[in-house]
């Protein structure tokens, strides 16, 4: 089992910056890639970026590139996204998620074995 916990939500203006952290506990070696997320409200759950946490390797959704980073610290588990230049339709519960590939959807099936439980993101304009 695996547990993941997201920190760093919070109300920012847009154009502002956020960090989101997703500490990863338990037994990890059953992944190797994480990722971010999010869904707003009526809307359905995107994938914005992920990452290979053994090599590094990265994908962003285009909405994501060029404004977030993703990044995975292996000494502490944690998976980061920082996120800059946010925009109002970046509002959203973020989920940070671990499974096996990079991206984790690869439509239909969505490649995620563990979910955190979300934290909320709003940018207002």
């Amino acid at each position: 089992q695996v547990q993941l916990v997201e920190s760093g939500g919070g109300s920012v203006q847009a154009g502002g910056s956020l960090r989101l952290s997703c500490t990863a506990s338990g037994y990890t070696g059953s992944t190797n890639t994480m990722g971010w997320f999010r869904q707003a409200p009526g809307k359905e759950r995107e994938e914005v970026a992920c990452i290979y946490t053994g090599g590094g390797s990265t994908y962003y959704a285009d909405s994501a590139k060029g404004r977030f980073a993703i990044s995975h610290d292996n000494a502490k588990n944690t998976l980061y996204l920082q996120m800059n230049s946010l925009k109002p339709e970046d509002t959203a519960m973020y989920y940070c998620a671990a499974g096996s590939v990079c991206p984790l959807w690869v439509r239909p099936t969505i490649w995620v074995i563990y979910w955190g439980q979300g934290t909320q993101v709003t940018v207002s304009s």
